[in-house]
């Protein structure tokens, strides 16, 4: 259970853990999102500054760029792109991705953080992405034939911000332009879809686990992206990953959410409690509001066309 917390560790906090997030807001007072026509596409170049400041310089433009985190993926799909390799083929070949072209599209074996590099190097790739913190270490075996791009994200304005600079290193900036302005007009609209629905002072929960479980805090990407539709009473512990997001069920249940969303990885989380008293008395549990999402797209998007689709299922089901 140990490989899961760590893989999540890095999908969830993005390496990013020193680095404190603001106070979530309701999504009543959330800030109002750049109307769609303020988006305009990004120019073409092979320097970019990241979402956090840092600069990265390309030789030439990529055209064969191995994903090794599901960002990578979902920001090449927005852009109009397919990666040479990828880490997380089941994000790929969804159909509101890739489908059929993307279960074509060549696996790096390995764990997460311990890719095969000579699967890596076998794709002949002129970039390689992959998840600050994780993928570091891998950096001198890759740069020994192509440049590694490790990102960072803590909230989904960094995911836009990413999808901007590999535009610029691509040259999509049309595509980038039409990703981007239909994610704010989704993301403004769920706003006030929530408001409207009084979904501010709906506790909703985003877990995940198997026979033990974890909570998406407000200080990991996805509990940063609930907590501007719903109530998300989920602050960060503090401490390592494994303390800031180790929710007990008895915790669980004294915040009693009345919608869970649950990313269950080998053993189903509801199945694994069913019997637990203390998860039965959950009103999500108890009100048959607990779902069992699908792991590829909660735990491993992390991009705009990820959150456009998770916004769309939790509203769905928060509402009905």
């Amino acid at each position: 259970m140990r490989r899961l917390f760590v893989a999540l560790a890095a999908l969830a906090l993005a390496a990013g853990c020193a680095q404190s997030e603001p106070a979530p807001r309701p999504a009543a007072q959330a800030a109002q999102q750049p109307a769609a026509s303020q988006v305009t596409p990004v120019t073409a170049a092979l320097t970019v500054i990241d979402p956090h400041g840092k600069t990265f310089t390309l030789p030439k433009k990529p055209e064969r760029i191995v994903c090794l985190t599901g960002l990578c993926d979902d920001a090449l799909v927005e852009l109009g792109l397919t990666p040479v390799a990828t880490t997380t083929p089941k994000l790929l070949s969804r159909p509101d991705y890739l489908g059929a072209e993307g279960a074509e599209v060549p696996v790096v074996p390995g764990s997460f953080g311990g890719e095969d590099v000579s699967k890596i190097a076998e794709a002949k790739p002129d970039l390689v992405i992959g998840l600050a913190g994780v993928h570091d270490q891998l950096r001198t075996a890759v740069e020994k034939f192509a440049p590694l791009w490790v990102v960072k994200v803590k909230s989904y304005e960094d995911s836009i911000g990413y999808l901007r600079a590999l535009a610029q290193l691509t040259d999509r900036g049309q595509q980038q332009a039409a990703a981007e302005q239909k994610f704010r007009a989704k993301v403004a609209d769920g706003i006030a879809k929530a408001k409207a629905a009084g979904l501010a002072d709906k506790p909703v929960l985003a877990m995940y686990g198997g026979t033990s479980v974890g909570v998406n805090t407000t200080d990991d990407v996805l509990g940063h992206f609930m907590s501007q539709f719903f109530a998300y009473p989920w602050p960060s512990k503090g401490g390592g990953f494994e303390t800031a997001q180790a929710y007990s069920i008895e915790e669980i249940l004294a915040k009693a959410p009345q919608v869970i969303f649950i990313q269950s990885f080998g053993t189903s989380v509801s199945e694994s409690y069913k019997d637990n008293p203390v998860w039965k008395r959950v009103p999500a549990v108890a009100s048959g509001r607990a779902f069992e999402v699908q792991t590829e797209l909660w735990a491993s998007g992390r991009g705009t066309r990820a959150f456009g689709i998770i916004l769309d299922e939790a509203l769905a089901k928060a509402t009905g």
